[in-house]
């Protein structure tokens, strides 16, 4: 074997046939280097003349190791337009590069070789360039269209810099300057690069800067490039494009090259479809080229799986599958190539929805293919423990995602083998190189973990084996020396599923985790574990909580608990959890009682354990008893000594099904062979004890509570003990009785008012009919007490006013619905308006209406009307009259009136519990059965939440406290389950009663008969009411009774003409009644000769007085050529037939005699019977019903058969289907409910009840209230319907008219009434006027009693705040103490008082009680002095020889804060030793527990030197002896305090007592005394209670005045805080809360005080900051009172004379604040100058202050002239009377002058007072209330027309 020339290796044979091997030498590898080299083999004998030959092609690879790669950007200011890639080995050849570059919007690929033999290898090499000066450019940002741009560096002042250009230059000139200008033709193209470089060197240091510069479009620019002939391309024509740019200048094209590489995009916005054409691209190129591996693939799915979230299956499928068969075909040659494929497996698996049976299938089998190359790659000796367990971490991943989808898959069997096997090489891979006994191994994931490590034996035992999670399962091994060897080591191998991976196998449910646990040698065999002798323990937690059902029994009454097995071969588990410890005997029957002779299983109870909870567990396994189906009873019952007969212990048991299995490998099945339940089972976590070692489940449950009904009697015979859940189910049954009989009586109530009322001021004649239905609106005062009067107007006329009123029933209540029956002559034709008014009487006459509905009873038409307006003179629009337009449709589905309609009607109605209080009267469900309902619906939902009512099942879940009730959230969520349970069964009743139509009556002729007997029954469906019935009174007919009727005749044809009335006719009061006849009859006959008809366009456009009479046309042959037309006319024809009818009834009534005339009359006969025959043909041909009689309702003439057909609901008879499930509901859940509280006990039935009141308020507040909201928001936005059952047809019932054809009738409208004419505005205006005046008086009546009430109770909190004993405890306390007390004492005198007076006080004849033994001292006593510093002051030099020592009055800078020693000698402090307080050691404020105190000449720190005195006086006296011989008081002590605290019980007083001794160091010492008295505890008496409820009610009265201020800010805004009277409000407010935060405070500092004496009896107690917040909460209320009481004077401003006075200071306060300022400079300079020469001499002028007053005194006549006069007669005699004449006779007077000419003007022009006339009004109010005559001062002309007083 020959390379270029030079041999290689040689071998000879015999025979050139037979194959040999020429083996090649290291050391000729070596030289030869790797890489493929050609090699010549040369085969000679020596004897052939030319020598064969063949070319060999030896490729030497060397594998690739240290692979490193890093960016190198082409210049660092420069965008990246090119990539430099820096790629070194450490060895390995040969080596093809595949760059693979994948951005957000683009994947680029290429490939490279790298040169033979060169170990490190870069695609470009790049020599750093050193950048030491910042070039800066100008501008900054070139962009198209700059001329030049100019380079330089800041501070540069070389002129020979070097400026070069590189890369890309138009001109590559080198220029020589400081700064360098590169003109427009220069500049680089657009988006190109030219790098420009400065040189320069300065000082001998060479210098250089680069900066890249390119061009680029400006930010606004719009450029668009277009191709006409691009879709699609002809590749023998050529591209045409065209560009669009806005202010371009100059275009150039770049055409960019694409020959080195291919760009492959991957943008985002591609669909699904072109990622999968991606990776079938890459793929067929990655295996065209031969480079299909799995790390290649991984490589390219990283990038691609990102983008996944919304991929279609098979594209996940099919990427799995490529990356299977790569991986199957090149298995991974390092670890890093595994945690690839891994990471790119699991990134597919995440989106599980989107895996197909065949994915999951491909990522399992890739898994395993994984999972076995980690195990081959820890057999090739490398070291990879870290690599491996970072690879197996994504392994795990996505072998977690697999499994939670698998379960429903029909491939589970086999996608469960594959990653069982693939848990299992991982943990082969990382146990491989494992050393013994180090940390576990633990990997996990959302739905198992998996545990190695490698352990001795000696470790193995005991050890629990688990992962750190609550759901992982755990193992603790026995003794394993009989299977294990003792010097070998063990892998233990573990996995926890929180998912059954073998959950598609039947047979056991497991419901919770599954446990694997083996145990393997090092070389990777299994040990054996099997058939033990001391059984494993397994715990299996559960995934899921379930709620804990507990059942209590009292082992005294009963002991039997019911339990219901569902399930065969399972075992039981009873926890038992007695209140004491006691001795129990259980006995287990099945479908009968155990007794002593007849039982299946006993046990006496405790057992041997570790716990109690252990001990009084029996567990009950398949192998001691057969488990069946069925009712099995558990007896407990006490085991007791001879001679006891009961027991008063209860129990708690908890009853658990559980089974222990494993997963059997051979039969592919679970089963319970070897294992059995463990008596630590719990609700949480199942102990199974088994003999080997496999996988293991637990199938769980918790048995559910069961009441024993036989046990009835046992259970109530608990009710002593327990009577919560009886007693709260009997309240409710007795609370629904008492209901039921209230709803009985509205019941009763609202079927009066469904009624129709006819209205009496109907003409009798008129049978046009109008269905009025009008609502009142529900807000507050909506109801009216008032004569409401309407109108109607449409197109063909406008009717008289009508009067709505009935007097059988009240009208126009707030939220009711009021039906009125009304007639018309004719038709009104389409309504247009509405007019409503009332009169404003009545006690209430506001009225707020809502809407109006008019049906035309005739064709059934309806006009809605929405009015939502105040008719009121108070409230809306401020109007008692107005019209109303018809609403249209559009109108009527408005959002606002669609959802304001529904609301109210589904709260009136549909709200369950609402509708109890605002049923609609006319509904058919009563209030009684809606009271049933809701009684049913309380019992059910009682029922369900007992039922799932348990103990908290997770100890950490967090309750919720409200004062002494706590709940949790589980508690909130089974009231709301309850809820949802029993929604179905209300909604059954509900809709039951809801539905049911009314019972019909017997017989039409039976009900007419009762309504003859009883005409006001109400019927069931509706009914007219007739509030007069016709009837004939012929002694009311009269001649002029007659003419009235001809002139109403007239009138209304007039009207129809639409013409005025002839007045000089029809008003003549002696008009002749043939002349009316004639009048009425020329009319007739003059129309019928013009032959047109009354109301057509044509009569009405003519207005001519030839109006017709609809169908009164004599010309026969048009009269009813048109029906609908003369259908729509014939009323008024026939209404005016029936006119003409009753006259001539009434005439022949009358006779001739009646007549001064006869033969006036026998005429008027003539002609009312000629008009007749003109008009009867006429009428009778059109006439289809009659003229005397017409159908009472529209649907009257229907049959009774298809009436019946035609009606909606359910039978009547249902009533009784819905009372049947009342009544068997409720008994039902009341017994039940009642057993199970009786079985809980009293503490579990309590916490029920609170959930069970939780649920009913989340039902009545939130369940139902969302549920009419969301549907009145789904009818008004979706259905947009109008709600046609409140405007449904009202069948009516009765005739309107008289069936005797010969009756007179006569109408019984008195138009004379004032409520028939709407009031006129200015009426209204006086009527506002009056009602503002009642509103103000009664504003005032009640701001006066709320004030008296206010103040009321602020008198009661400030003197409850206070003692009356207090002053006298005081004065006690004061006289006991200043006994030996001198106005002038030393040291020595304060030490002696303390020894006698002090120390005999202090301690009494009663131990640790003061003086006379009534007040305990609270502590021990404290004396402590406050000193200053020596030289604390400077001496005058003249004087510094004589006096030696300069010691200041007492200041904080002056203070002496030092630590000294007996004698006041300096201590030095040893380091380390303890500082203990001494009375020469100085402790500060803090320590000390005290205040700064305020004394008669300073004010001084808490801290000093401190002394206690104990309790015993013996040991007291000795300490201030002791204090005395070492002189503890000297010249530096400025103020010595005694301060201690007592309590006297007979008045509950403490006494906070400071007494002081101070000087100013003079050496003379003053004694003063401050003692303050604190009412801590307020519950000594009974009035305590009073004054709580005082406080209580006061705070009451606060947040009203909060409110109304509130709303007088909203209203005034800015000028809210002008008026005085609210800022005093203001002011009360502020200071009431700022009053209760301090006794808050002064609340919890006595607490605290009071703790602390309590633990520190030996110490002293301070009080001080109690007493310091009692004073300024005393302060705060005293300032209260003043301010309210000064509110008195705001509310008297009434009476005239102090408004006189008010008005008087308003007037003169400008020259009074004159005046002020004068006598303020006057007081000012006398009290300064009587300072200054008295202060240092007189008492009552030492300070500035006491001057003042002094002065103030003097004025006031209390003054001590002598101490003046005697000091300086002159002086004194000279400022005494100048005082005296300036103050008193000058300026005084002069001020009272003022006062007095201002009064005098009040007087002669008051100021005119608003509420003078509403205090007379007030007054008059009162004394009408009272009885009382009062004299009015003023008689108001138009006192008719005001309204009626509320209080009259």
């Amino acid at each position: 074997m020959q390379h270029e020339n030079t041999e290689l290796a040689s071998i000879s044979a015999i025979r050139g046939i037979v194959p040999h091997n020429i083996t090649i030498s290291p050391e000729v590898q070596q030289q030869l280097g790797p890489g493929c080299q050609q090699f010549t083999v040369v085969a000679l004998n020596g004897v052939t003349a030319v020598d064969r030959s063949t070319v060999l092609e030896l490729c030497l690879v060397e594998p690739v190791e240290g692979l490193i790669a890093d960016m190198e950007f082409e210049h660092e200011q420069c965008p990246v337009h090119a990539l430099y890639v820096n790629v070194s080995l450490a060895r390995g050849a040969p080596v093809q590069l595949h760059f693979l570059v994948s951005g957000a919007n683009h994947t680029f690929s290429e490939m490279h070789e790298m040169l033979h033999g060169s170990p490190q290898i870069s695609e470009q090499v790049r020599t750093a360039r050193a950048n030491n000066l910042n070039i800066t450019v100008d501008p900054e940002v070139p962009v198209i269209g700059t001329t030049s741009i100019k380079l330089y560096v800041d501070g540069l002042v070389d002129d020979d810099a070097i400026w070069k250009c590189h890369e890309d230059c138009p001109c590559p000139s080198e220029v020589k300057h400081r700064d360098y200008e590169i003109s427009e033709a220069c500049l680089p193209p657009v988006y190109s690069f030219s790098v420009y470089t400065v040189h320069t060197k300065s000082h001998g240091v060479t210098q250089s800067g680069t900066r890249c510069i390119t061009v680029i479009p400006r930010e606004n620019m719009k450029l668009s490039v277009t191709c006409s002939n691009c879709s699609p391309v002809n590749i023998a024509e050529s591209v045409k494009l065209q560009v669009q740019c806005e202010g371009c200048q100059k275009i150039v094209w770049y055409i960019e090259s694409t020959k080195d590489f291919t760009v492959k995009d991957t943008s985002s916005n591609h669909t699904v479809g072109d990622l999968q054409a991606l990776v079938s691209n890459q793929v067929s190129q990655l295996q065209q080229q031969g480079r299909l591996t799995g790390a290649a693939l991984a490589q390219m799915f990283q990038s691609v799986s990102d983008r996944l979230n919304d991929a279609l299956p098979e594209l996940r499928e099919e990427m799995l599958q490529s990356l299977s068969a790569a991986t199957s075909s090149f298995p991974p040659k390092n670890p890093a190539e595994v945690q690839m494929s891994a990471n790119v497996v699991s990134g597919l698996t995440t989106q599980g929805h989107e895996l197909t049976d065949t994915a999951q299938l491909q990522a399992s089998y890739l898994l395993t293919n994984l999972s076995k190359s980690l195990v081959s790659l820890t057999l090739s000796g490398k070291e990879f423990s870290e690599k491996i367990l970072q690879a197996s971490t994504p392994i795990i991943d996505a072998a977690s995602n697999i499994i939670k989808v698998s379960s429903s898959t029909s491939k589970q069997n086999e996608i469960s083998s594959h990653l069982l096997n693939t848990v299992d090489n991982v943990q082969s891979a990382l146990l491989a190189g494992k050393k013994v006994n180090q940390e576990p191994i633990i990997l996990s994931s959302s739905v198992f973990g998996l545990y190695v490590n490698r352990i001795s034996l000696d470790d193995l035992q005991k050890q629990p084996f688990n992962i750190q999670k609550n759901s992982s399962a755990s193992f603790i091994l026995p003794s394993l020396g009989s299977v294990l060897s003792p010097d070998e080591p063990v892998d233990v191998r573990m996995t926890s599923f929180r998912i059954n991976p073998f959950s598609r196998h039947e047979g056991e449910h497991i419901s919770g985790s599954v446990g694997s646990l083996s145990l393997t040698k090092m070389n990777g065999s299994v040990i054996t574990v099997a058939n033990l002798t001391e059984e494993i323990e397994i715990l299996l937690p559960r995934t899921e909580v379930a709620e804990v059902n507990q059942t209590l029994l009292e082992l005294a009454i009963f002991s039997t608990v019911v339990i219901n097995v569902t399930a065969p071969n399972i075992s039981l588990v009873f926890k038992l959890d007695p209140s004491e410890e006691t001795p129990l005997q259980l006995l287990l029957g099945f479908q009968d009682y155990p007794n002593d002779t007849n039982y299946e299983a006993w046990i006496q109870l405790p057992q041997d354990g570790d716990s109690e909870e252990e001990r009084y567990t029996w567990v009950l396994n398949p192998t001691e008893m057969t488990i069946e189906v069925g009712v099995y009873y558990l007896l407990v019952r006490p085991v007791v000594g001879a001679g006891v007969n009961s027991t008063n212990t209860s129990v708690f048991i908890t009853t658990i099904a559980a089974h222990c299995l494993y997963w059997d490998e051979t039969k592919a099945n679970w089963s319970g062979d070897g294992c059995r339940v463990g008596p630590r089972t719990t609700t949480l976590v199942t102990q199974c004890l088994c003999t080997h070692l496999t996988f293991f489940g637990s199938s769980f449950f918790v048995m559910p509570n069961v009441v024993d009904v036989s046990r009835t009697a046992e259970l109530f015979a608990t009710f002593v003990n327990n009577p919560v859940v009886v007693c709260f189910v009997g309240a409710i049954i007795l609370a629904y009785l008492l209901v039921v009989m209230w709803a009985r009586r509205k019941d009763i109530q609202d079927a009066v008012k469904v009624k129709v009322t006819v209205l009496e001021d109907n003409d009798p004649l008129a049978e046009y009919r109008y269905l009025l239905s009008i609502n009142t609106g529900h807000r507050r005062g909506a109801s009216t007490s008032s004569q409401v009067t309407v109108t109607l107007q449409g197109t063909e006329g406008e009717i008289e006013p009508h009067h709505l009123t009935d007097p059988e029933k009240p009208v126009f209540e707030r939220g009711g619905l009021d039906m009125f029956l009304l007639t018309t002559p004719f038709s009104l034709g389409e309504l247009q308006s509405i007019r409503l008014w009332h009169d404003n009487s009545g006690q209430h006459p506001a009225w707020y209406v809502n809407k109006v509905m008019v049906q035309d009873l005739e064709t059934g038409q309806k006009w809605h009307f929405l009015c939502n307006s105040w008719l009121s003179v108070d409230l809306g629009e401020y109007t008692l009259d107005k019209v109303f337009p018809v609403a249209t449709e559009m109108d009527l589905k408005r959002f606002s009136n669609l959802f304001f309609m529904k609301t109210a009607k589904d709260f009136r109605d549909g709200h369950i519990w609402f509708s109890v209080i605002s049923r609609p009267p006319s509904s058919n469900f009563t209030r009684v059965q809606r009271v049933s309902c809701c009684f049913s619906l309380l019992l059910c939902t009682m029922l369900t939440s007992i039922m799932f009512w348990g103990i908290p099942s997770d100890p950490s879940e967090q309750t919720m406290d409200l004062g002494q009730i706590e709940f949790t959230w589980q508690q909130v969520m089974i009231g709301i389950q309850s809820s949802i349970i029993m929604f179905p069964i209300n909604l059954l009743i509900v809709s039951i009663f809801r539905n049911a139509r009314p019972r019909e009556q017997k017989s039409e002729s039976s009900s007419k008969q009762q309504s003859k007997i009883d005409p006001k029954k109400p019927g069931k469906m509706g009914r007219v009411s007739p509030n007069q019935p016709p009837h004939n009174n012929h002694k009311e007919i009269t001649p002029d009774t007659v003419i009235k009727d001809i002139k109403r005749i007239a009138q209304s044809l007039y009207k129809v003409m639409r013409r005025p009335v002839p007045r000089t006719e029809l008003d003549s009061t002696k008009t002749d009644i043939n002349n009316l006849l004639s009048l009425v009859e020329e009319i007739i006959r003059q129309h019928n000769r013009v032959g047109s008809e009354f109301y057509t366009d044509s009569s009405k456009k003519k207005q001519t007085l030839a109006a017709s009479l609809e169908c009164v046309n004599l010309k026969e042959s048009s009269f009813c050529e048109n029906p609908e037309q003369n259908g729509k006319h014939s009323v008024y024809s026939q209404y005016l037939y029936k006119q003409l009818q009753n006259v001539e009834r009434a005439l022949r009534l009358l006779g001739p005699s009646s007549f001064s005339m006869p033969n006036s009359y026998n005429q008027a006969v003539l002609q009312v019977q000629g008009m007749k025959n003109l008009l009867e043909p006429h009428v009778s041909s059109c006439s289809v019903s009659g003229l005397h009689t017409r159908s009472s309702s529209p649907t009257e003439g229907n049959s009774g058969d298809s009436r019946k057909c035609s009606q909606k609901g359910l039978p009547w008879w249902f009533v009784f289907v819905g009372w049947f499930l009342v009544v068997s509901t409720s008994g039902v859940s009341a017994y039940f409910t009642m057993m199970y509280g009786l079985t809980y006990g009293k503490e579990r039935s309590i916490s029920w009840l609170i959930s069970m009141v939780v649920s009913f308020f989340e039902s009545l507040f939130i369940t139902q209230p969302v549920k009419v909201l969301g549907f009145a928001v789904f009818f008004a936005l979706v259905l947009k319907t109008v709600d046609q059952e409140d405007y449904g047809d009202v069948p009516i019932d009765g005739h309107l008219s008289t069936d005797d054809p010969d009756a007179i009738r006569i109408a019984r409208r008195d138009s004379t009434c004032s409520f028939y004419q709407p009031p006129p505005p200015t009426d209204i205006e006086k009527m506002r006027n009056n009602m503002i005046k009642e509103q103000k008086v009664f504003a005032l009546i009640r701001e006066i009693l709320i004030y008296v009430g206010f103040l009321w109770m602020l008198l009661l909190v400030a003197y409850g705040q206070r003692d009356p004993h207090a002053y006298y405890l005081t004065q006690h306390i004061r006289q006991s103490f200043s006994n030996g007390i001198s106005e002038s004492m030393n040291h020595k005198d304060i030490l002696n008082w303390a020894k006698s007076s002090l120390l005999s006080n202090l301690v009494g004849q009663y131990p640790g009680f003061i003086t006379d033994g009534n007040s305990k001292l609270v502590g021990n006593a404290r004396f402590r002095q406050v000193r200053v510093r020596k030289d604390s002051c400077k001496i005058v030099k003249t004087m510094q020889y004589s006096v030696p020592d300069c010691h200041a009055p007492y200041s904080w800078e002056a203070e002496d804060m030092g630590s000294y020693g007996p004698g006041w000698n300096r201590t030095k402090n040893v380091n380390g030793s303890k500082i203990v307080p001494t009375p020469w050691r100085y402790q500060t404020q803090a320590k000390l527990r005290a205040n700064p105190v305020w004394g008669g000449l300073a004010l001084y720190k808490g801290g000093g030197f401190v002394v206690e005195l104990g309790p015993d006086q013996k040991n007291a006296s000795s300490l201030l002896q002791y204090l005395f011989d070492n002189i503890w008081l000297d010249v530096y002590t400025r103020a010595v305090f005694v301060e201690f605290t007592v309590y006297n019980a007979n008045v509950n007083l403490f006494c906070i007592v400071t007494l002081i001794f101070e000087t100013t160091g003079v050496g003379a010492f003053q004694y003063r005394s401050e003692v303050q008295t604190v009412h801590l505890y307020q519950s000594t008496g009974g009035f305590h209670i009073f004054v709580m409820a005082s406080e209580a009610i006061y705070f009451l009265f606060i947040l009203y005045y909060m409110f109304v201020q509130g709303k007088l800010m909203k209203q005034q805004k800015w000028a809210y805080f002008r008026s005085k009277w609210n800022l005093l409000e203001l002011a009360i407010i502020i200071l009431s809360w700022s009053a209760l935060s301090v006794f808050v405070k002064r609340t919890i500092l006595g607490n605290r005080d009071i703790e602390y004496y309590q633990n520190n009896k030996d110490m002293f107690a301070s009080f001080y900051e109690t007493a310091t917040a009692d004073a300024v909460l005393g302060y705060l209320i005293a300032f209260l009172v003043l301010l309210a009481t000064i509110k008195l004077w705001h509310l008297l401003r009434l009476n005239p004379k102090l408004h006189m006075i008010t008005s008087t200071l308003q007037r003169a306060w400008t020259d009074i604040s004159g005046f002020i300022v004068v006598m303020t400079i006057m007081f000012l300079a006398y009290s300064i100058a009587c300072n200054l020469m008295y202060g240092w001499r007189l008492y009552s002028y030492r300070t500035l202050l006491e001057a003042a007053q002094t002065i103030i005194c003097l004025q006031l006549g209390i003054f001590n002239y002598d101490e003046v006069l005697d000091y300086n007669p002159v002086l004194g005699a000279f400022l005494i009377g100048s005082c005296i004449i300036f103050m008193t006779f000058v300026v005084l007077n002069l001020f009272i002058s003022v006062i007095l000419v201002a009064f005098n003007e009040e007087q002669l022009h008051p100021t005119p007072s608003e509420e003078e006339e509403i205090v007379d009004l007030m007054l008059m109010k009162i004394c009408s209330l009272l009885g009382i005559k009062c004299k009015k001062k003023q008689i108001d002309a138009d006192a008719s027309l005001t309204t009626a007083s509320v209080i009259s």
